[in-house]
């Protein structure tokens, strides 16, 4: 009998492309194209024509593991269960609650977020909880925040790329890390339009722009001020849109006005004249965006950096306009989400601040606990990281590798060592589950039924598709039965509905207000767009008068109708007003800063790291599949063939990368499509070749986002070991 395909989600980044899951008569799954999902049309990356092959029992945890003897031997449920949750207990009852930390993924999805924060706050009681997301667009999310009054990853829908008439780039190589969404940038071109890239490599998206600029890593920020200065000075400002939709321009451009074109050529190696083509491409057409990604974001200066790229759209009144604006390309499946619903260490449901008195009577609320209960603020995602086996003894983490992912890798992989106890819920059997004391094997997308949020900030349902093997369950039943050994028998269902349902009451009347949205209406529209604040029957909205709410009136949706309606979701925020108090964008006046660690004579280079199209983020998933391993098996250094010479390399020679925490060692890749001071390597690989043994975790003072972006290096050669 022929089975009939489920629509659902992409595992892997934020764009969530559609597909249909089939499983096969054989055993397996098949994965075919949707073309009715408008995000993709049915164009599916390598990652995600491949993505079932995860689904196998011969790549993935079928059964518990717990360590015994220094190995990690199999196990039942309630053995492991039992053991995570005496430690657990015992750990607390010892050091007290804020022992106590989990550490969450942007792949989880919304239901599994919100019930980790909800499990580490009511049940464990700890502060003492952040997620991955941390190291993806938090420098994003604190400068829309700032500047806006609202984080939204993208303002507006993807669909709207191909209409404006400019787009800067910046720190992004789409073509290979989303590779779908480059149709809506050939679009652009093919309408007119222009595409700028500010990257230092030229990458396979560089190599379509009509314009690339190269700048020095760590060196955004000026960019973006010499761009500014240049638009004050040649007369482009929108002064009747600055007078009448923000404040705090006469600082900003102050700010902007120190920052010369020569002075910024100087610092970044951009030369004047591609400045002003810039300008003049920018400025020309009547509606324009900038988008940013991990390049400037991962920075310790990239809430700034992002603000100064922010201050052009607004000097140029390029933002809360039709077609234009400032956006931010999530990078995790449910990075997004992730984020909005408390699984970050300073948040609550519906991006409620965990400080705020009124957020916290409203989730307490809806939790049916004392407010004076919740703990407050916690350590960001690196700190907290840093702290393990000290302050923090025992730590449950799902979802997550931070033995690969994380800035001074070797660093974290000690710290993690040192905890009297790890536990792990993943998929597979990552490098940081080697480590654990407890593994738990647990679902995955095509096995549950979850939402999603992309980088639209449309919220997604991905189907159950096929069973999983027999003896695997969701991290939803993780929390429930861990609750229930730890003394909470109520509050932890493990039907995800339930969870969503639970979610809309905790996010109503907060900024990402998810109360209007229901599992049948993401099935009926394909999704909706968040803010979504009513339903039929007027039985959610704003509550306790968060200012906050404010936001649901910053978009282009009926925002005037009444409960009775159905409130269709807001593609497109700010086309009336922003959602601070006044209604305003802020600009903020910021100025170049040095990155926390320029070259020297000892590390006379810059590294910067990234990824590559057949490999996904820390690789704990991509690297099992065998087609994806054929693509890209392994790390490289990429480098000019001036700094090749000038060592003696060849290509595909061995060479060792030093950074004050460590070195790495992968073959050389010999290319002029990079910067002469500059070497890239991709994160995607554990062992000797892992880039962020070397990487910065120098932290952005408000974002609290590593420095993954930039580190002083050194490259030297390594004698290849025969017969290796």
């Amino acid at each position: 009998m022929e089975k009939t395909p489920t629509p659902t989600h992409c595992p892997y980044c934020a764009l969530q492309c559609g597909m249909n899951i089939t499983p096969l008569p054989q055993g397996g799954v098949e994965v075919t194209e949707r073309a009715d999902f408008p995000v993709n049309r049915g164009a599916l990356c390598g990652k995600g024509r491949t993505a079932a092959e995860v689904l196998s029992p011969a790549v993935r945890l079928t059964t518990p593991l717990v360590r015994e003897g220094g190995r990690l031997v199999e196990a039942d449920w309630p053995e492991a269960l039992d053991r995570i949750a005496g430690r657990l207990a015992a750990t607390r009852e010892r050091y007290g609650p804020d022992a106590l930390g989990v550490f969450g993924g942007g792949g989880l999805t919304n239901e599994k977020a919100y019930t980790l924060g909800k499990f580490a706050r009511v049940v464990l009681g700890t502060s003492q909880i952040d997620y991955n997301g941390r190291f993806c667009m938090s420098s994003a999310a604190a400068a829309g925040t700032r500047a806006f009054g609202l984080d939204r990853g993208l303002p507006f829908p993807l669909e709207d790329i191909p209409r404006t008439g400019c787009v800067i780039l910046v720190g992004s190589n789409l073509a290979e890390t989303m590779p779908p969404s480059l149709r809506f940038f050939t679009e652009l071109r093919e309408n007119g339009g222009t595409l700028i890239v500010v990257d230092p490599r030229r990458t396979r998206t560089a190599e379509q722009a009509d314009l690339h600029l190269a700048p020095r890593p760590g060196t955004d920020l000026a960019l973006a001020l010499g761009l500014l200065h240049l638009v004050v000075a040649e007369g482009r400002t929108d002064e009747e849109y600055i007078r009448e939709r923000t404040t705090g321009w006469e600082e900003a451009r102050a700010a902007a006005m120190a920052h010369w074109p020569e002075y910024v050529e100087r610092i970044t190696g951009v030369p004047v004249p591609l400045l002003r083509e810039a300008v003049r491409m920018f400025c020309e057409p009547e509606a324009a965006m900038v988008l940013t990604a991990r390049g400037p974001e991962q920075q310790s200066k990239g809430t700034d950096t992002v603000g100064a790229w922010i201050n052009l759209c607004l000097a140029t009144g390029r933002a809360g306009r039709p077609l234009s604006g400032y956006g931010c390309l999530t990078g995790q499946g449910n990075g997004q989400g992730g984020r909005e619903h408390g699984q970050k260490a300073d948040q609550l449901p519906g991006y409620r601040k965990l400080d705020d008195p009124a957020a916290r009577r409203h989730v307490a609320g809806v939790w049916g606990v004392d407010p004076d209960s919740l703990p407050g603020p916690g350590r960001s995602a690196y700190e907290l990281l840093d702290a393990l086996g000290t302050d923090v003894r025992a730590l449950l983490l799902m979802g997550s590798n931070p033995v690969v992912s994380a800035p001074r890798a070797a660093h974290v992989e000690e710290r993690l060592r040192s905890l009297d106890f790890l536990a792990v819920a993943d998929v597979v059997l990552s490098e940081t589950a080697e480590l654990a004391d407890v593994v738990l094997p647990v679902t995955q997308w095509a096995e549950e039924t979850g939402t999603t949020t992309s980088l639209e900030g449309r919220v997604l349902l991905r189907r159950r598709a096929v069973a999983p093997p027999p003896g695997v369950h969701s991290d939803l039943h993780v929390l429930h039965e861990l609750a229930a050994r730890l003394g909470v028998e109520k509050g932890f269902p493990t039907d995800p509905e339930e969870v969503f349902a639970e979610l809309r009451r905790a996010s109503a009347g907060g900024p990402a207000d998810y109360s209007g949205i229901t599992y049948r209406r993401l099935t009926e529209e394909n999704g909706v767009f968040w803010p979504c604040p009513e339903e039929p029957g007027g039985t959610s909205g704003a509550q306790d008068g968060d200012a906050a709410s404010s936001a649901v009136s910053a978009g282009s949706a009926a925002h005037d109708a009444s409960p009775s309606v159905r409130h269709p979701g807001t593609p497109r925020l700010f086309l009336d007003r922003f959602a601070t108090p006044d209604g305003r964008a802020r600009f903020v006046a910021v100025a170049h800063r040095a990155t926390a660690e320029e070259p020297d004579a000892e590390y006379p280079l810059l590294l910067t790291t990234g990824r590559v199209v057949s490999q996904y983020q820390s690789g704990a998933q991509t690297r099992r599949v065998a087609e994806l391993n054929a693509a890209a098996p392994g790390p490289f250094v990429e480098l000019h063939p001036r700094l090749a010479a000038r060592l003696g390399a060849a290509d595909g020679e061995p060479l060792a990368v030093v950074s004050r925490r460590g070195r790495a060692v992968a073959p050389a890749r010999i290319t002029d499509t990079i910067r002469p001071d500059t070497v890239f390597m991709p994160f995607h690989w554990p062992g000797e070749g892992r880039a962020n043994t070397l990487t910065n975790p120098a932290l952005d003072p408000t974002s609290r986002m590593p420095e993954f972006k930039s580190c002083a290096v050194r490259v030297e050669r390594v004698e290849a070991v025969p017969g290796s």
